[in-house]
């Protein structure tokens, strides 16, 4: 008697004139793997399904003490499937679901814990199953806790202990708490070029520009993150804004340049060492014509 055939059925036949025979029906998964002249019936059962659980009745004819039975139990163990998923939790400040941890199909019902580290006292775990008409189970496991960069980033673990299993079986998962740029800080890379730097999640692009004005433009390079002044020319004077974004926002950061060409540079140093050079000649004519410079080398 089966959950496939709720009534005794006999299916199966051994005799030494015949051999195994089926009896209402062929189930080529059945095959005799005994001995008849030791008197061993046994069947070995391949493709086991749920449908195949039940007990099965072993009846020895033999002459002249008759008819001997013995019941032979099949309970069937079944492994659960396992999976993680993560839910899109975004920066908050209430309590969501962080991650799903799913036992399904199992039998007996499947055991699920987490695994938090130091994170046991900022987030909680739900548990739900569902019973299946197949006598299998499915336990559902929820992480939960408040989306804050604090538990960003921070690994957990999900650990599935079942009879069918061999070992029990652990999975990772990486919280993701997901946020749009916050605060935008433009550093100095080099001396010709800037680099943009902010804190989201996921990570967000960049886009340079210069308002009121055509951008990118000769003499200007960027890579990303970050510009580079290819030239000193004071045409680039003026406001940059770099703006961060990603799926969930965006922010700006503002950069003011201002600067000279290398060559008016040079030509200033010039002019401030000859200016220097002329100011010391007129003090040095005007100690001489006054006497001074001779009563001090007299001196």
């Amino acid at each position: 008697m089966t959950r496939g055939k709720p009534q005794n059925d006999n299916f199966y036949t051994i005799t030494s004139q015949n051999g195994p025979q089926f009896v209402n029906g062929r189930d080529d998964r059945f095959q005799f793997i005994g001995n008849f002249s030791d008197k061993n019936g046994s069947i070995q059962l391949s493709n086991v399904t749920l449908l195949d659980e039940g007990v099965y009745t072993c009846i020895f004819t033999l002459f002249p003490s008759g008819n001997h039975e013995t019941k032979i139990p099949l309970n069937l163990l079944v492994p659960p499937v396992t999976s993680l998923s993560h839910n899109h939790a975004v920066l908050g400040n209430e309590e969501v679901s962080l991650a799903t941890c799913t036992a399904a199909g199992s039998r007996p019902p499947a055991e699920v814990r987490w695994l938090t580290g130091t994170l046991a006292e900022k987030v909680r775990a739900t548990d739900s199953s569902t019973q299946h008409s197949n006598g299998t189970t499915t336990t559902v496991s929820s992480l939960f806790g408040v989306p804050t960069k604090e538990i960003n980033q921070h690994v957990v673990q999900c650990v599935v202990t079942n009879p069918a299993l061999s070992k029990e079986e652990t999975m990772s998962f990486t919280i993701q708490v997901y946020f749009s740029p916050m605060g935008v800080y433009i550093g100095e890379k080099s001396k010709d070029s800037f680099r943009c730097v902010t804190e989201a999640n996921p990570s967000a692009n960049f886009t340079w520009r210069r308002p009121g004005h055509s951008f990118p433009q000769p003499g200007v390079r960027v890579e990303g993150a970050t510009l580079q002044f290819l030239s000193m020319s004071s045409d680039l004077n003026g406001l940059y804004q770099c703006e961060a974004s990603n799926l969930y926002g965006k922010d700006s950061g503002y950069l003011y340049v201002h600067m000279t060409s290398g060559a008016c540079s040079a030509c200033w140093a010039l002019f401030s060492l000859l200016l220097i050079a002329i100011v010391a000649a007129a003090a040095v004519w005007y100690l001489y014509k006054s006497g001074k410079l001779t009563r001090y080398q007299e001196q």
